[in-house]
Order: C-alpha cells, then structure tokens, then sequence
C-alpha cells in the first residue's frame, strides 16, 4: 500500500465515476505507474503527530486571545495598545483583577510588571471605560478556555520530550560533542521550555541550530516533518523539488512556458519560507542573500529562493555532517562582487574592449586573474 498524490492522475479523462476511477488507479497500481508519496518511519511519524497537535493547540489559545481583545475593546479598554501583549505577566493580572470585580483604573494600572515600557498613567489612561457585565463574561469564558489550552499544551510538550528523548536514547552516540549554542536568545511565548538541543543532537549527530534562523524548536519541527534519513531523496534536487521550493519548468518547444513553484501545502516548506523571512534582518551571507533578491526580484521569490538555500544546508547536514559557519553579510558582499567584475571583464573582453581600475590605474584583467 503507498500514498499516492492525486494531481498525479486527476487529469485522466473518462474516469468520472467512483468505481472506474478505483479500477483505473488499481490497473496503475498493479503496473507499477504510481510513485509513493514521503512517509517517514513510525516513530518520526509520532512525533510529526504531537507537533501537529501542539500547533492546533496554539492555534486554539490565539483564537481565544483575540477574542479577549474584542472584549477589552467592547468595554473601551485599550489595554493592546499600551501593552504589547496581554498574554504576558502585566496583561493577565489586569485581566484576571477585572474578571475578579476590580474596575477601578488606578488600582488595575498597580499591577504593571517592572520590565513593562507602558508607565502607569498609559495604562491607567487604557484601562478608562465601561465594565459591562456581559462582555466581563466573555472575557471571562475566554480567559478559562485560554488557561485550559495551556494545560492542554504543557501536557502535550511532556509527551514530545518523553519521546524525543526515547527516540535520542534508541540512536547511537554522535562523535561530537553538542557545539555552543549560536545565539543565546530565550525561547518563544508559543515554544516548549524543555531542553531541545542535546536530544536533537543526539539523535541526529548533528546540530541544526548552527545554521542561521533555525532555532532548536523550528529543528524539531523539520525532524518531524522530513525525518532523519535523507537517503529517501537521491540529492539535494530532488529534497528541493519535494518541497516545491524548486522551480516547476514547463518547456514545450525549447521554450519555457512558466517556472513558477508549485503550490503546496507542505509543512516542512512552510518552516523554511517562516524562517528565510527572519534571515532578512540579520548580517548573515544569507541575509544579505536574501536582500540581494528582494532588490531585484521582490520579496516574495527571494523568500523561496531563500528557502531553498535554506533546505539545501538542512539536507547537506543531515546527510554528510556539514558543519555550517557564517562566513557573514560582508564576505558575501565581495563574493558577489568578485563575480560581478569576473563577469564584467569576460564580457567586454568579447566585445574587444578593457576594464581599468581608476583607483589604482591598473587593469581589470591583471586584477581579476
């Protein structure tokens, strides 16, 4: 049995039936016309099950913080604008006193943490409006619903550490220690708080996190979604094209008709799009790859341009052990340009002519060579 994708054979005509459409994909089937679709290994497959679930649970909690805003805005309280999110320590205090009866501005404004940039007269001025029972009721009912989420999800980030850490006790010992962390910065709000790392690295042998814009949650998430052999795919074409972050050709005639990407609704490619879209404030060779093609060919292709490189370092770690270094925003620079003038100096001397330095004085080619 295979999971086959349907765009493969929904354009045959004369199948317009339930039964002739099974008789034809058996007839397929039975010739050997139908290509599998990935799967990973079983247990990969239940991690892929409790990360899927955990962002269904985020999800949940998000629709339920929206809605407690609506609320807060129906009783004239601004309460979003002075504080960035009122989900954290300031916020839920005030929301849990005004639940709790207190509508005295002045007195919610006392529960304003240290590290918040509002001052107290902001958030005074924010909490001045109407506490109307029925949208205090809402507030409430969503507020429960919020907490109850988020048990939901420590109970589901318990499961994910207890089998990633069944499945890194399963694989062998890597041959290098786990490296330095890249960055220092603390998790997310919406990411587990268990130690990813060492798990991760254990059960890789390599350490993914090394690579720019991939925290170890966002490695978590590709491991459950593409697995740990990179063997299914032959190269690292075939990972790109899988994720649909290659270019799809359609050539009739020696002429190419389109090569837009073909859209997808895969999870792994979706990571790596989130991701090259960080990349693009950073003084990393990627970012300044990325601002290269978002100049010159808009965000949208450099995101997945972006992606793919992305990919490509993801499949060459798992595969081979790469061990990634930025080399940095300013060394791709001259890279590039050293390809540029390399460019330059082939094409004016086909057309018979030669580029001089005006700095120096000297020419192109003695330079470039």
């Amino acid at each position: 049995m295979v999971l086959v994708n349907a765009r493969h054979v929904k354009n045959v005509p004369g199948r317009k039936t339930d039964v002739v459409d099974c008789q034809w994909l058996q007839e397929l089937h039975s010739v050997g016309l139908l290509r599998g679709s990935f799967r990973p290994t079983a247990a990969i497959a239940a991690l892929r099950a409790y990360l899927r679930h955990r962002e269904t649970l985020v999800q949940g909690a998000a629709t339920h913080v929206q809605r407690m805003q609506k609320a807060l805005v129906q009783m004239n309280l601004q309460l979003s604008i002075v504080i960035s999110d009122i989900t954290g320590v300031t916020g839920l205090r005030i929301v849990r006193d005004i639940i709790a009866g207190q509508t005295d501005p002045h007195a919610l404004a006392q529960h304003r943490d240290r590290r918040c940039q509002a001052s107290a007269a902001e958030i005074t001025g924010a909490l001045t409006g109407h506490y109307r029972p029925e949208h205090v009721f809402v507030l409430q009912q969503n507020l429960e619903l919020f907490d109850a989420y988020q048990r939901q999800m420590a109970a589901c980030d318990a499961a994910i550490e207890a089998h990633v850490h069944a499945l890194a006790a399963q694989a062998p010992a890597p041959a290098r220690p786990v490296p330095a962390p890249r960055t220092k910065k603390k998790p997310r709000d919406n990411e587990p708080r268990f130690e990813i790392r060492s798990p991760l690295h254990q059960l890789t042998g390599v350490d993914l996190t090394q690579i720019d814009a991939l925290g170890p949650y966002s490695a978590l998430r590709l491991l459950g979604e593409i697995g740990t052999d990179m063997s299914r795919w032959p190269t690292e074409k075939h990972f790109t094209s899988w994720l649909t972050l290659a270019p799809h050709n359609k050539i009739s005639g020696g002429r190419l008709l389109s090569s837009k990407t073909q859209p997808s609704a895969n999870r792994a490619a979706a990571i790596f799009r989130m991701a090259a879209m960080n990349l693009g404030r950073t003084e990393t060779a990627l970012g300044a790859f990325y601002r290269r093609l978002a100049y010159r060919v808009g965000k949208a292709k450099a995101i997945t341009a972006t992606a793919r490189k992305l990919a490509i370092l993801v499949y060459r770690t798992l595969k081979d052990g790469l061990h990634y270094q930025d080399p940095g925003a300013a060394a791709y620079d001259a890279q590039h340009r050293t390809r540029v003038l390399h460019r330059l100096r082939q094409r004016a001397a086909n057309l018979g002519f030669s580029l001089l330095n005006r700095e120096t004085g000297e020419l192109l080619e003695d330079a470039v060579s």
